[in-house]
């Protein structure tokens, strides 16, 4: 098998700060947590930006000023900005900091769905912020908005203009079919990194049978142009993980998708994540791969040409 390529999302815009007291939210908390991930086998770092009093999802480029600058002086870990933000946020809101610092990656969300995170709010009883519970409860109601349009204005804006790769989010069956539309429109060029998504309400549920029905629908439609990775919320993430190292792919873990090791178990750091997979991986005979393996791997710009 081919070199495994460990992600870690390092905080997200759906988990909230009264969930764990070690959710990265400022800008010096989430440098030292992704370059903790990265000395601990992370090659590539999946960044959101958070408001530092409050650890409200941001979309402000001074939030990720302060942390982006720190992660690239402190590791050589692929910077992957998310475009997909947060569900309550606009295209123009997601794409303002990613625009600006031109990284070597982008993710990109597939499709629009429903993206429900109000279960969450039932269990927590002891609240930080005021915002925290009308933002999970709210999400009944919401909508995240992926349209062909905005897709197509991402692979140009981020792609064709500033030289960025995607890991491609596909939450469901249908958004392979839509990436397959932008491969044969001539705007998507392999290789490709497809990250399978499961466990959110409202896409895929974290069940091994979808796992293999991604895997079969990727393969008729993109034959050996791309590679996937697998992530998969809560308790989920790493059964799910184990299953992708073991057909071949690569992996997924972070505080953005699980806030817990084990059960009842908060994660005290990303780099634990990362480390618990990274035994899992090696002992089913899989080589993690370094950063810059990684960028050779997905055909990467390289370092240099980001404007951070």
């Amino acid at each position: 098998m081919s070199k495994i390529i460990i992600s870690c999302a390092i905080t997200g815009s759906i988990h909230t700060p009264s969930m764990s007291e070690y959710l990265p939210v400022t800008g010096a908390q989430i440098a030292a947590a992704a370059i903790e991930a990265s000395e601990a086998g992370a090659a590539i770092l999946h960044l959101h930006a958070r408001v530092p009093e409050t650890g409200h999802p941001s979309s402000d480029p001074a939030h990720w000023a302060g942390f982006l600058g720190a992660i690239k002086a402190g590791c050589d870990g692929v910077v992957n900005m998310t475009t997909g933000g947060s569900a309550i946020m606009s295209l123009a809101q997601r794409l303002a900091a990613p625009m600006q610092f031109r990284p070597e990656m982008c993710s990109l969300n597939m499709g629009s769905m429903n993206f429900a995170l109000y279960p969450m709010a039932a269990k927590i009883t002891d609240w930080k912020f005021d915002w925290e519970k009308p933002f999970l409860e709210g999400s009944d109601d919401l909508v995240f908005k992926n349209t062909p349009r905005d897709i197509a204005f991402v692979l140009n804006e981020m792609g064709s203009l500033r030289g960025a790769k995607f890991e491609f989010e596909c939450y469901d069956v249908s958004h392979l079919y839509m990436l397959k539309h932008f491969v044969d429109r001539g705007a998507v060029k392999a290789p490709l990194f497809i990250q399978f998504v499961f466990g959110v309400l409202g896409g895929m549920a974290a069940d091994p049978d979808m796992l293999m029905l991604m895997k079969r629908t990727a393969d008729r439609l993109f034959g050996d142009s791309y590679q996937f990775s697998v992530l998969a919320a809560g308790r989920n993430q790493i059964p799910m993980a184990t299953i992708a190292a073991a057909m071949g792919g690569h992996v997924r873990v972070g505080l953005e998708d699980n806030l817990y090791l084990s059960k009842g178990v908060l994660a005290r750091s990303n780099a634990e994540q990362v480390r618990q997979i990274r035994g899992i991986v090696e002992g089913l005979g899989r080589v993690v791969a370094s950063s810059d393996e990684a960028r050779a791997m997905l055909g990467l710009k390289g370092v240099g040409e980001v404007a951070f």
